[in-house]
């Protein structure tokens, strides 16, 4: 029998904003990066469901937040862009069994809250890894504050954002095999810097967002 509802477990060492939250291959949650404001840019710690406790792990070799986290299928951790102090190209991996980091190569441009988006050929989309980065086809819109999805099909989503002052209902689909995008049909909202869930019958639920000064409560299924 499963109880809905909420209950405290033990606090963070660290205070954090917009910081990373990723599950690990070990079932530990590994939370890394702060906006510099609350805690240490640069703190990592891991939560233990099994005792409910926090430990501090490695710290990162530079300090992040608006930056991406992604589980690559050796159960290591890539973290890329944006930097409390410099470098906001740069990104590092993190060894769940040895608990450091290590620094691979820039990416080619320098990126904040942006999206990473593992894909079904093990490479990472940042809108591919081996510890080298390839530029791939330009998004037919510019977009902030945007999602992307990984589709059953291996395509990616992405779904409206920000550009030049306005808010965007466009949505494009990325093709890994050829780094082409094409344009699919519209959402019924604009929105941006809205959370997208890939449903287990292979639909997107898209839900809430910002729409010019407003938060909303509608959603809707790609």
């Amino acid at each position: 029998m499963y109880f809905l509802g909420w209950f405290n477990t033990n606090s963070m060492n660290r205070n954090r904003a917009w910081h990373t939250a990723s599950l690990l291959t070990t079932g530990n949650v590994l939370l890394c990066g702060d906006s510099g404001v609350a805690g240490d840019p640069c703190s990592a710690e891991l939560y233990d469901p099994s005792t409910k406790t926090w430990t501090l792990s490695g710290n990162m070799i530079h300090g992040r937040y608006y930056h991406t986290a992604s589980m690559l299928t050796n159960g290591k951790l890539l973290t890329t862009g944006r930097v409390s102090s410099s470098n906001p190209n740069s990104s590092e991996l993190y060894d769940p069994s040895l608990g450091n980091w290590t620094i691979l190569r820039n990416m080619n441009s320098a990126r904040w809250q942006h999206t990473a988006s593992v894909l079904t050929n093990g490479k990472i989309l940042v809108i591919g890894v081996t510890e080298n980065w390839i530029l791939t086809g330009s998004m037919n819109n510019t977009r902030g504050y945007r999602t992307a999805s990984v589709l059953m099909n291996g395509y990616v989503l992405v779904a409206g954002g920000y550009s030049t002052s306005s808010d965007v209902n466009s949505a494009a689909l990325y093709d890994p095999l050829t780094g082409t995008w094409t344009i699919t049909s519209t959402m019924n909202f604009t929105r941006w810097d809205h959370p997208t869930f890939v449903l287990t019958d292979g639909n997107v639920l898209i839900s809430g967002g910002t729409s010019g000064d407003l938060a909303l409560n509608v959603s809707e299924i790609y």
